[in-house]
């Protein structure tokens, strides 16, 4: 398990029963699940979307685009507007302007409207990500902390693997709008279940938007954070616009694509374990691991995935590698800045959001201008870049566990 080092203010913070900490452990993933998942519904969902819309596949990709730049702006702006806010009181608000932001998806006649509803979105999902990182250590034992802290992240890799399958195959069998009124569904589950599971969580010691911009004086987490932007921004340039790469080189329909989607999510689940026990051991090496595999398969994806055989394997290993990207860089951020989780996960999410929306729109710019293929040559050479900075850049080094009998 990711082991993170126990702030004082976090110690402090920390209710006074315990009891049904796991419990609210639980929501909080659930909460960190729904709001990955909402972002990138439309990654499996861009075809029927844009005819739906009356819009190209490029212009359909900005529904991504849109929602990351929000998420990327709140992130970092919520967490110091928040104040003293009761972090329970504060999520609650925060998944019911999620919760409208997928209604209004689903109902969109338009373009226009829908990218006000994925402007809430963007607000909401921000909004929960940032405050939900640094909330496991305070609902269970000093000893559990980092167990806790790996589930909540958990939830974020999984929806990242596995939210983009389960919405394509519901917009196949019912309609890409049943996909939103599902996102929307599961955002109200988290809601009540916050209200109910959570116990009131006090703020910790604030940190004003100029002091989380000074934690990046930090070369370690400074590191971190341009390892996230290359490595997001080349993954999302070439997987938001999977389906027409898989539809125009293997020549696949929409079933199979939704297989092949699917074999991606659960071989993403297992990446996201399998590198969150080498991320506690070490970031940096688990990340030069999970760049040297994504680089060689998107860029393979073209030359290689001729036949759905073939796509299957080269997907298998994008899902294991990006699988471990968000529990392996949130593991850096963590390690690099301890005392200020908060603060350093809003930057962080910040970073991911924007990346997620820089990558969307490089994606479509490509797509429109060059050709949907070329986008795969994109992506390597940006995770290409995360790599260089990984090898070269200063890492944070997980603490030592105590040995009995020794100081």
């Amino acid at each position: 398990m990711t082991q993170v080092q126990e702030s004082s203010g976090a110690r402090a913070a920390r209710p006074a029963s315990s009891r049904n900490g796991w419990w609210g452990v639980a929501v909080l993933a659930l909460g960190t699940f729904t709001v990955v998942t909402s972002e990138m519904l439309p990654v499996g969902l861009l075809t029927p979307m844009g005819s739906s819309l009356g819009i190209p596949e490029g212009v359909a990709g900005l529904t991504l685009t849109i929602t990351g730049l929000v998420a990327a702006v709140s992130a970092p702006a919520l967490v110091p507007l928040l104040g003293r806010a009761d972090r329970r009181t504060a999520l609650c608000v925060l998944v019911t302007v999620l919760v409208v932001g997928n209604l209004g998806a689903a109902w969109a006649p338009d373009f226009a409207t829908m990218v006000v509803a994925r402007v809430l979105v963007g607000v909401g999902m921000g909004g929960v990500w940032a405050v939900a990182a640094g909330l496991a250590v305070r609902l269970v034992p000093a000893k559990s902390a980092g167990a806790a802290t790996t589930l909540v992240f958990s939830g974020i890799a999984v929806a990242s693997v596995l939210g983009v399958p389960a919405g394509t195959y519901l917009g196949d069998l019912a309609g890409w709008r049943a996909a939103f009124l599902a996102a929307a569904g599961l955002g109200a589950v988290v809601l009540v279940a916050a209200a109910l599971l959570l116990p009131r969580l006090p703020a910790e010691r604030t940190v004003p938007l100029g002091g989380a911009l000074r934690l990046t004086r930090d070369p370690r987490l400074r590191t971190g954070l341009i390892v996230v932007g290359f490595l997001v921004t080349g993954h999302f340039a070439a997987y938001t616009y999977v389906r027409p790469v898989l539809e125009d080189v293997s020549g696949v329909g929409a079933g199979t694509i939704g297989v092949l989607l699917l074999v991606y999510g659960i071989a993403g689940v297992a990446g996201n374990f399998l590198a969150g026990a080498g991320a506690a051991r070490s970031p940096r090496r688990t990340l030069l691991v999970i760049g040297t595999v994504l680089a060689l398969t998107i860029a393979a994806l073209p030359w290689l995935g001729g036949s759905p055989a073939l796509a299957a394997v080269l997907m298998v290993l994008w899902g294991l590698g990006y699988g471990g990207v968000s529990v392996s860089t949130q593991t850096w951020v963590l390690l690099a800045a301890p005392d200020a989780r908060e603060a350093a996960s809003s930057l962080f999410v910040g970073v991911f959001n924007a990346a997620i929306a820089l990558g969307a729109l490089a994606g479509g710019l490509v797509a429109d201008g060059v050709g949907v293929t070329a986008v795969t040559v994109t992506g390597a050479v940006l995770v290409a870049g995360a790599l260089v900075t990984t090898a070269v850049g200063r890492a944070p080094v997980p603490e030592a566990p105590a040995v009995p009998g020794k100081t």
